[in-house]
């Protein structure tokens, strides 16, 4: 940091640093929420200040769960509803909710020996949590905010790490007010450094936090352009890493382009919160206080990249423009009309592009309305959400029920989504790149599993291997026009379904993807460094660009799933995304991409052994041809009744196997004893008490390959028949580009 001090220097911090891991057991609703020894969080997420009631509650609101911090925001449920046996039982067992029982349990009157008893937690950290709900407390008094001592307690509260929307909900009033009183009694952050040194030294890189002081040490530098990158905030389900690389490739080229880049984030597991990866770190949480102190210090002429970091950002964007933010690239207008149902609508009926029928609604009523003129399947889901949270297909008005009410409370104040659920449908991906007068196609990705399974988990292959050229004609022409009707500067994801023909849109992201690493990857151009300097004002001809889409190399995305870590969650994939990563394969030839990705997701395909085969009905013919396929490269078929009848129709020799509940030699037994190689399970119940769910759990947690698919397992037995047919060859990455 001081580029003086030795490496046997030892630290001298005057700043609190707390840590806090992010937790996605809704994700997982079978998989009890009780932590131990074997990790469970997804991500984390770090947070700065001079003290520890400060950085817990930056920390809390970084955190991306919809709370500002610890508590007093509005969103604590009603402590009447809350029995001291309840709160007990929580305490007594390490969850995710943990910290947030500690507090209900001091707000009940538990007292701090007694809470320290139950969770063996310092009574210090109770203690300061305990502090926190009192000023909480004194600033939620209604004559608090007449008393001629509010300012002080005001700054008090700032110095406690208490956010503006925490204290309009205290004090009855709007997050704009508050920012107006602080602003009135000059109350606003300040930035340190974090030094190692305790300002010893100088610092000779710009890692900075915020905090309530006097005395900013934010170097502001008023003579080159200066841009701020918006990172993604913590790892999660539907917001990885890959959007990481995209922001890094972003400071990258404004670099190239003589910006002096500054990076905001507050996850500690990324590159760009590395403190020598931009210019300037701040290391905050991404909310729209803390973005617009930051404008403030930087200055209007100050550009905001909000692209990058996902539907964290995205969601600034319009807040941010209201409040005079220049934002750099795809104008907020534009990605409001994309995220808006009814605006987007108008763009499409415009272009002619078709989208399933679909609607809009605030409230149960509305949804059900919708559904009866629509009629079943339908896909249900929350708007501005990523990673298809409390997203649903629905067959029945009991399921319609559960899952609405579900999504309604993930959406909060925003409505929910109504989709005509396109069944059998073939699903692709496309990342373009715009600068506003022409557009170029990244690459056209199409998934492997079929529609209904998230973009995030199915697996994917670039170029194409089974679409028509017509449709991928269509393709190009519809994502082309969307992007300058939109008036895109920079990237924009678009996701389409081909059913009968006729391609429809699903939706349009006018933003970087989690698919951008791949086809950057894929394609050997690095597509968010090109969308960077188009957001500089750069045109495509300026920079030379031309579309790579007539590969002479296939590319696998896979995706990569936790539910070794979760016992007890199902296996089965759908629309709302269970993937914490992703792998890709690369090859000559379809089968032996798939092949090197399966492998590197961590499945052990096997050459030879036993396939035992359980499909739901509607699958049955489908599979006749992939157990054909497995008898003729050697192996044996193993299969439950109703499976095993229908393929010894079709001459298959197949060893009959009982079900889960039949005793004496079931399935379970065969994979518990090590005599079955490859599972191929198509769910027709779902559940813990289904057969199908026993058999992937016992899957899971004994190692064996599976896949839950037809579209899966057709890929998976190509792929077996390509290698025994030619050995896997390695080749470096470089070299594909140069074919």
């Amino acid at each position: 940091m001081t580029k003086r001090t030795p490496a046997s220097s030892e630290p001298d911090v005057d700043y609190v640093v707390t840590k806090v891991a992010r937790f996605t057991f809704e994700k997982f609703k079978d998989t009890p929420d009780i932590l131990g020894p074997q990790m469970k969080a997804i991500g984390e997420v770090m947070a700065m200040g001079r003290t520890f009631k400060e950085s817990l509650q930056k920390a809390m609101r970084s955190l991306e769960t919809g709370r500002f911090g610890f508590g007093g925001d509005g969103k604590d449920p009603l402590l009447s509803s809350l029995s001291e046996k309840q709160i007990a039982e929580k305490l007594k067992l390490p969850n995710s909710q943990r910290l947030w029982y500690i507090r209900y349990a001091l707000q009940k009157g538990m007292g701090i020996k007694k809470i320290n008893e139950i969770t063996g937690i310092d009574p210090w950290f109770i203690a300061q949590l305990d502090e926190l709900i009192a000023q909480e407390n004194k600033m939620s008094k209604k004559s608090i905010i007449k008393s001629a001592a509010f300012p002080d307690e005001l700054r008090s509260a700032k110095e406690s790490g208490f956010s503006d929307v925490q204290l309009a909900q205290m004090l009855g009033t709007t997050q704009d007010k508050v920012r107006a009183l602080r602003k009135k009694f000059d109350i606003k952050p300040v930035y340190k450094h974090a030094d190692t040194c305790a300002g010893e030294y100088d610092a000779k890189s710009s890692y900075l936090y915020s905090t309530y002081g006097s005395q900013n040490e934010n170097p502001i530098n008023t003579k080159k352009k200066k841009a701020v990158i918006l990172g993604g905030g913590p790892n999660r389900i539907g917001q990885g890493i890959e959007f990481d690389y995209c922001c890094v490739h972003g400071v990258f080229a404004l670099k190239e382009e003589g910006y002096e880049v500054s990076m905001v984030n507050c996850n500690p597991e990324t590159v760009s919160t590395d403190y020598d990866t931009a210019d300037k770190l701040y290391f905050e949480p991404l909310t729209v206080e803390d973005i617009l102190a930051i404008s403030e210090d930087e200055g209007k002429k100050t550009g905001f990249i909000v692209q990058f970091g996902g539907q964290t950002p995205l969601k600034l964007a319009v807040p941010l423009k209201e409040a005079d933010v220049k934002i750099m690239g795809t104008s907020p207008e534009s990605i409001d009309r994309a995220e808006d149902r009814k605006k987007f609508d108008a763009v499409l009926t415009e272009l002619d592009i078709p989208r399933p029928e679909n609607g809009t609604a605030f409230n149960l009523a509305e949804a059900k309305k919708i559904v009866r003129e629509m009629g079943y399947p339908v896909l249900v889901r929350p708007s501005y959400v990523l990673g298809g949270r409390a997203m649903e297909i629905v067959y029945d008005e009991e399921s319609f029920d559960k899952y609405a009410k579900e999504a309604f409370i993930v959406s909060e104040k925003y409505p929910i989504l109504i989709d005509k659920f396109l069944e059998d449908a073939v699903e692709v991906d496309v990342d373009c790149i715009c600068d506003g007068k022409e557009a170029l196609i990244a690459g056209i990705m199409e998934h492997i599993e079929e529609a209904g399974i998230h973009s995030g988990d199915s697996a994917c292959v670039l170029p194409p291997i089974t679409i028509r050229g017509d449709m991928l004609e269509k393709i190009k022409q519809y994502t082309k026009a969307l992007a300058l009707k939109l008036n895109v500067k920079g990237l924009m994801n678009v996701q389409y379904a081909i059913r009968n023909d006729i391609v429809y849109i699903l939706e349009a992201n006018p933003r970087a993807s989690r698919t951008v690493p791949f086809v950057s990857k894929a394609t050997g151009v690095a597509w968010a460094k090109l969308a960077t300097k188009i957001m500089t004002g750069k045109t495509l001809k300026q920079l030379k660009v031309k579309e790579k889409l007539d590969l002479q190399h296939v590319s696998v995305k896979e995706s990569v799933f936790p539910f070794s870590k979760f016992i007890g969650a199902d296996t089965v994939l759908g629309p709302e995304m269970k993937s914490t990563g992703e792998v890709m394969g690369l090859d000559k030839d379809f089968g032996h991409a798939y092949y090197k990705s399966q492998v590197a997701a961590g499945q052990k395909i096997p050459s030879k052994g036993t396939v035992f085969i359980s499909v739901k009905n509607k699958d049955k013919r489908d599979i006749v041809f992939v157990a054909k396929k497995l008898v003729d490269l050697g192996f044996k078929i193993a299969a439950t009744l109703g499976t095993a009848n229908a393929l010894e129709q079709f001459g298959i020799e197949t060893i009959k196997v009982k079900k889960v509940h039949e005793k004496g030699g079931n399935v379970i037994d065969m994979i518990k004893a090590g005599k079955i190689n490859l599972i191929i399970n198509t769910p027709a119940g779902k559940g813990p008490r289904s057969d199908d769910y026993q058999i992937r759990l016992h899957a899971i947690s004994l190692g064996v390959p599976y896949t839950t698919t037809m579209s899966g397992a057709q890929a998976l037995v190509y792929a077996i028949e390509s290698v025994s047919k030619k050995e896997v060859e390695v080749m470096p990455l470089q070299e594909y580009y140069k074919k």
